[in-house]
């Protein structure tokens, strides 16, 4: 916690759902997010694991749930509705952030907007059953020049590197943006460790 923020804030009841994700909760809410996250991070870092490492047929290189789940990785409407979860936590969880945090986790925001707009095209293509470009299966615009498995694996880590990168200073704040933490994400440093530890001694 910095020395601005040293006592952990506390859920009342005036506060409403949205303030208390953002306030109180915000670290557990984010703890949440991030396992959901990497998770499914894991899940594409798999599949190239299979694919690249153990030279398995793209057809069989499903993830680890899909090896039980294949449906999971054929379904679009899965994808896209996963894609557009991640984009609403995003936007939900965004007010925890101030200041370099905030920028960082807005990066991540708008990149997960392309890349939910591409899983939007997949699903219509999959509902409409009209593909685009005359492809044999739905394909989306990046697609054309980037295979599915790579891009995907690409869109989900340059959405997770500056999303960690805000999680970073939100955690430990830069000068001058201490004092704007409203939540308890925010480690104290050893300066305020000391002038606490020194007052409760006094």
């Amino acid at each position: 916690m910095s020395s601005a923020t040293c006592s952990i804030p506390q859920a009342s009841d005036q506060m409403s759902w949205m303030e208390k994700i953002n306030g109180p909760y915000h670290r557990e809410a984010l703890w949440v997010y991030t396992a959901i996250v990497l998770a499914h991070w894991m899940e594409h870092l798999v599949q190239a694991i299979q694919i690249y490492v153990l030279h398995w047929p793209i057809p069989e290189s499903r993830g680890v749930l899909g090896l039980w789940y294949p449906w999971m990785v054929k379904s679009e409407a899965l994808h896209y509705g996963y894609a557009l979860i991640m984009l609403i936590a995003f936007w939900l969880l965004r007010k925890g952030f101030t200041g370099s945090s905030y920028t960082w986790w807005m990066i991540a925001f708008w990149i997960q907007f392309w890349h939910h707009i591409e899983h939007a095209l997949l699903q219509g293509q999959a509902i409409f059953q009209q593909n685009l470009f005359e492809s044999p299966v739905p394909v989306s615009i990046l697609q054309l020049v980037i295979p599915r498995v790579e891009l995907h694996l690409f869109y989900n880590t340059v959405v997770f590197v500056p999303m960690v990168i805000a999680m970073f200073y939100h955690m430990f704040p830069l000068p001058g943006e201490e004092a704007h933490v409203g939540c308890s994400c925010a480690w104290q440093p050893r300066a305020a460790r000391r002038t606490k530890a020194t007052v409760a001694k006094a």
